[in-house]
């Protein structure tokens, strides 16, 4: 650990992460004039080397930066993957590790351990991912930010969690102990009829604090359970939730839903896989290796 990174971390030890993250969710709502407006989406795109073509066009400059960060996909440019019965990637961004759910409902993510009760707010609920498996997406300032459903099913409950709002970065993995589990969460629950329930849990962080879900019409998730009767129906694909500024998306599938994951840890986009295609010609729809 360089001195630099040592002195990052106790930084974030005492920073007042909430004001940060409400004084920089205001200015990312604010209106912006349509010659700032293109200014400031000019040089985000240029820093974070942003692909603004896989984008829906936008018919005039965006109204505020929130409007830019949760721009919406071209129609067909995320076609999920033909085998319907395949798990899709739920974002675009980064494939951070992906494995097995042990007895204790414990799962270890780059050195760190994770109880699944932690992550989705619900002991009873953890208990049907043990012996499942889990995947990580992080997703990073430059991805397309809207989530989607990895399967076909419906949305049932969504469980939005308090937490801290620490970055979501080397750092902050390194030096917070059980980071995704400590900061703000959304869980939101899938039943499918193939296979058995889906928990897709949304993980906030600095200056991610505001997360909105296709299920609940409110500007931030209220805290809390929140039972959706009837269910919402989903198709494998449709949008189920979105970041304001970004973070982390993990995933968590019932024991026997799905063979093992073997997709190499790496780039990722929504619609992808999350295993290598056994049948001939059945190929992902390509990713980024540049990202």
């Amino acid at each position: 650990m360089t001195v630099a990174t040592y002195a990052a971390a106790q930084l974030l030890r005492v920073l007042p992460r909430e004001r940060i993250t409400r004084a920089v969710g205001r200015l990312c709502d604010a209106r912006l004039h349509p010659v700032l407006s293109k200014v400031v989406v000019d040089l985000y795109t240029r820093a974070y080397r942003v692909d603004l073509d896989a984008a829906a066009p936008a018919p005039e400059p965006y109204e505020s930066f929130d409007a830019f960060f949760t721009r919406a996909l071209r129609e067909g440019v995320r076609p999920p993957f033909e085998d319907a019965l395949s798990f899709i990637s739920p974002a675009d961004g980064r494939l951070h590790d992906a494995g097995p759910v042990v007895e204790g409902g414990e799962l270890l993510v780059k050195g760190q351990h994770y109880l699944v009760s932690e992550l989705v707010g619900d002991q009873a609920e953890a208990q049907r991912y043990v012996g499942g498996q889990f995947a990580v997406i992080y997703l990073s300032p430059r991805d397309y930010h809207r989530v989607h459903s990895p399967v076909a099913g419906a949305i049932s409950m969504i469980r939005s969690m308090p937490g801290d709002l620490y970055p979501v970065n080397s750092i902050g993995e390194r030096h917070v102990p059980k980071l995704f589990s400590r900061n703000r969460r959304v869980a939101i629950v899938i039943d499918t009829p193939a296979h058995g329930r889906v928990t897709v849990v949304m993980v906030g962080a600095m200056i991610v604090g505001r997360i909105t879900v296709s299920a609940l019409d409110a500007r931030d998730v209220p805290l809390g359970d929140h039972v959706i009767d009837p269910a919402l129906p989903l198709q494998r694909g449709d949008e189920i939730g979105r970041f304001h500024l970004g973070s982390t998306a993990v995933m968590l599938v019932e024991r026997g839903a799905f063979p093992r994951w073997d997709r190499p840890l790496g780039p990722v986009l929504f619609g992808e896989p999350l295993h290598i295609p056994s049948s001939p010609g059945a190929t992902p729809h390509g990713g980024d290796s540049e990202r």
